[in-house]
């Protein structure tokens, strides 16, 4: 029987941590918490092992959450720690979010170094959540000017998104040469989104994507936001096919979810009706504002030798050899894993001492 003092413990631990709301406790909370955030942080290990040049969790990209505290339906910054594997290879990531909510927990983690900087185009404005991602935020310290943000208004369509999106992703890289880009690929930024009010399609949304391939570096893409399911599934359909090099057909095939893509059953979403709220002028000043700290600071920054943190164990077998459609049982994985001190190879190894 839970008492009164029982449940009110229960629920300052519930306040602390920001649970709740908009982040509710649900049935294997954790499970979920270690898959999302297990992919992310195994894409960047074979990123890192040179196992793959593009890796891709769209179960990823919670991108709200923060080091003691959930946010805006995320538990775990699955992108942080990602990014911090990352860092044990590379002297300089980039981080590049087009989810229509600000990145402020990516943001946030990284507030204070030059070794990652963090790219956010989002809404911004009439208390839309979080609430951050001013123009005039752009990091403190050592990460001074390492943050930058591109605040937009609603209704922001193809052309002047992906117009603005080259014009700064380009002098960012040119600038900082990142070893490898983590791109957050929020479908909510897409027109009709239950949550969103931007008026992208999925072409341009897409188009997004491809330009950050073509940089030919390691790339880590994850999903983020949207709330409009179908919308979300066409999304990064056509984004996973856009990174593999690999044309869609339109004409969404016969599957168990069909009737939630009628009546076109296509997988395209064109621009909506909302109006453009960024003039040229606006769009034009925050351009001009964000290359002008890009400006002032180093061109790609040095980093000091330091101890690298271990990496995560590397799986022996082929995975090449394995069937893509077939899941493997948790206990056949284990029997892969093998302890550090399971063996022993000094000279007083029992296996290799001639007794008589």
């Amino acid at each position: 029987m839970i008492t009164p003092d029982t449940q009110h413990l229960f629920l300052n631990e519930l306040t602390k941590y920001n649970l709740g709301e908009d982040c509710p406790v649900f049935d294997n909370l954790f499970e979920f918490c270690q898959i999302y955030a297990g992919g992310t942080i195994d894409a960047a290990r074979r990123l890192n092992n040179q196992l793959c040049d593009i890796a891709i969790n769209w179960a990823g990209g919670l991108h709200h959450a923060k080091k003691c505290e959930a946010s805006g339906f995320c538990y775990i910054n699955d992108l942080v720690l990602g990014i911090l594997e990352l860092l044990k290879y590379h002297a300089r990531v980039l981080y590049i979010d087009i989810d229509v909510h600000h990145g402020d927990g990516v943001e946030e983690a990284f507030y204070f170094t030059d070794r990652v900087m963090t790219v956010s185009f989002h809404k911004y404005g009439d208390s839309f959540f979080p609430g951050t991602g001013d123009a005039k935020e752009i990091g403190e310290r050592e990460g001074k000017f390492y943050a930058i943000n591109v605040p937009l208004k609603d209704g922001i369509d193809d052309s002047s998104f992906t117009r603005l999106f080259k014009t700064i992703i380009s002098k960012v890289v040119e600038t900082y040469q990142p070893g490898a880009i983590v791109l957050q690929c929020g479908a909510d930024s897409l027109a009709g989104d239950r949550l969103g009010c931007f008026n992208l399609s999925i072409d341009g949304h897409a188009e997004c994507v491809s330009f950050v391939k073509r940089f030919n570096l390691p790339l880590l893409v994850t999903g983020g936001g949207g709330y409009t399911k179908e919308n979300v599934a066409r999304c990064w359909t056509v984004e996973t096919g856009v990174l593999l090099d690999t044309e869609l057909p339109n004409e969404i095939p016969q599957n168990d979810y069909i009737k939630y893509f009628a009546p076109e059953f296509s997988l395209k979403v064109p621009n909506g009706p909302i109006e453009n709220l960024n003039s040229k002028s606006y769009l034009s000043t925050i351009k001009m504002q964000v290359l002008e700290n890009l400006r002032c600071i180093q061109h790609a920054p040095s980093v000091q030798m330091q101890e690298v943190p271990p990496d995560f164990y590397i799986p022996e077998f082929d995975e090449d050899e394995q069937n893509p459609d077939e899941r493997i049982d948790q206990h056949t994985q284990d029997k892969h894993i093998q302890r550090d001190d399971e063996y022993y190879d000094g000279d007083n190894d029992n296996d290799q001492m001639n007794i008589s």
